[in-house]
């Protein structure tokens, strides 16, 4: 089992024990973390980036990591989240394989990984970290605190449990809830590694390796990210070499076949199977809902929850062609966030790539981030 940490991470030290929402603590645990721009002496220009569930805790390029980062477009000096102005803290989730302790980490005073003696992994866990972390920055209030598709749902949790910790707030095609589509295809992607024979019971090495049942989860969440719009016009029905099929009659057969299988197979060794299984779990138990008083039908708490946060601003931003975090999703988030007298816009955008868009159509999403920003 590996862990899979960038150049210039730097680490925080959780405090010791870590209490876990669902039962359980760890000892001795680390929260890995990247930084941009100068936080000022007033300590109230810091933005924290909460991310989605794999990637890393490098958003951007940095003298210490020049590569290029998951959201590289988005973030830099004069990039719509302007380091030139803003300090920038992006953390890798708590639970996660890139640097922060999980599963694939070694237990306190042993070279012998977690595995499945991890304690349950929450949302709220993730969230709970990232808060000690910037407490230890000297940071009493973020001016924004930006949430990205599982990140999102972190953020939610974030400000529940931290009241009066950020001034502001960007929700990026997160979730108040998993709702049942999303919980199924999650599902499914933990299934196909559950029932690879080499997954072991969570006991497998990096010789004897899950690798179909970690390529078929990635497929299966490969599909959702995009839209079937961004399906049809980047592939269409473009076939392979004909020959190909000859060899194995029933083997991939379309280009699109051969994306998600090529996509996979970058992903599979890259990523540990045990910190999936956690991490996608967290976000099926998510639900927003929990911090209302009973009594009413789950929507009802559900706004009661988010109008009891209390933030200047908000924006909750998604696209018409999210299926894995739908767009009323968002909606939700802005409208309970208003009613409890924050000044929250809801920014649909028309993007055809799906979940992922935030990733990739930097125009759209850059526009809207960085006005939001800037409207300081």
């Amino acid at each position: 089992m590996t862990e899979f940490i960038p150049p210039g991470t730097r680490f925080h030290a959780l405090p010791s024990p870590f209490a876990m929402k669902r039962g359980g603590e760890l000892q001795g645990a680390r929260l890995a973390y990247e930084t941009w721009g100068r936080l000022n002496a007033t300590a109230d220009n810091a933005i924290l980036i909460l991310t989605g569930l794999s990637p890393d805790a490098h958003a951007a390029s940095h003298p210490d990591n020049p590569e290029p980062g998951w959201w590289e477009g988005m973030l830099g000096p004069g990039k719509p989240i302007d380091t030139d102005h803003w300090f920038v803290v992006c953390v890798n989730s708590l639970g996660s394989c890139k640097g922060s302790t999980g599963p694939a980490s070694p237990m306190p005073g042993t070279q012998t990984p977690y595995r499945l003696a991890f304690p349950d992994l929450s949302v709220e866990d993730i969230a709970n970290a990232a808060h000690t972390l910037v407490d230890s920055l000297g940071i009493r209030r973020l001016d924004t605190l930006i949430g990205c598709s599982m990140g999102g749902m972190a953020a939610i949790a974030y400000l529940l449990l931290h009241p009066g910790s950020a001034r502001r707030h960007i929700n990026v095609s997160g979730s108040p809830r998993a709702l049942p589509f999303s919980i199924a295809i999650r599902s499914l992607q933990r299934e196909a590694i559950r029932l690879d024979p080499n997954w072991a019971q969570g006991q497998y090495s990096d010789e004897v390796y899950p690798e179909s049942g970690m390529r078929m989860a990635r497929k299966l969440g490969v599909v959702t990210y995009r839209s079937a719009l961004e399906w049809s016009g980047r592939f269409g029905r473009i076939r392979l070499d004909e020959k190909r099929q000859e060899e194995d009659p029933f083997g991939l057969e379309f280009e699109v076949e051969s994306y998600l299988e090529g996509h996979a197979r970058r992903f599979v060794r890259r990523f540990d199977p045990n910190s999936y299984l956690y991490l996608s779990r967290s976000m099926d138990w998510f639900d927003v809902a929990e911090y209302a008083p009973g009594g009413c039908d789950d929507d009802q708490r559900a706004s009661a929850a988010l109008s009891s946060i209390r933030l200047e601003q908000a924006m909750s931003i998604g696209v018409e062609t999210d299926i894995l975090f739908p767009l009323q999703q968002q909606e939700e988030i802005a409208d309970g966030l208003r009613a409890g007298g924050c000044d929250a816009r809801f920014v649909p955008l028309p993007s055809p790539q799906g979940h992922d868009a935030f990733l990739v159509d930097i125009e759209r999403f850059g526009a809207a981030i960085g006005s939001f920003l800037g409207g300081r």
